[in-house]
């Protein structure tokens, strides 16, 4: 099993989701609104207040999944998300130990 985070702008949320839902056996995501900053290095010419304030908005997409439908969901982030614009977003996956669906009868399930 695998945990696969994204950033992203706001407005590409709705073609990933599309995108995501057509893969079969998609496992759902959670999604937060967030704000953040890249790694582009401030114009000099800024003032503390806008320093500070320089956030963008963002939204978090997380999910956890089989290892067989990792490549698939990295190729939807990646293809729709990916404009070629600053602050196109971020992509990671890390492993997971263990994961426990409360939905179903308390199962563990080691991954």
């Amino acid at each position: 099993m695998k945990e696969i985070k994204a950033i992203i702008p706001p407005q590409r949320l709705p073609k990933i989701r599309s995108g995501l839902r057509n893969i079969k056996g998609f496992p759902g995501m959670t999604v937060s609104k967030v704000e953040g900053c890249g790694h582009h290095v401030a114009r000099p010419t800024l003032g503390i207040r806008e320093e500070l304030t320089d956030y963008s908005p963002k939204v978090r997409i997380e999910m956890v999944c089989p290892d067989e439908l990792v490549e698939g969901i990295l190729q939807v982030l990646v293809e729709v998300g990916h404009t070629g614009h600053v602050g196109d977003g971020i992509v990671w996956v890390t492993s997971v130990e263990r994961m426990v669906r409360l939905s179903e009868q308390i199962l563990v399930l080691d991954c």
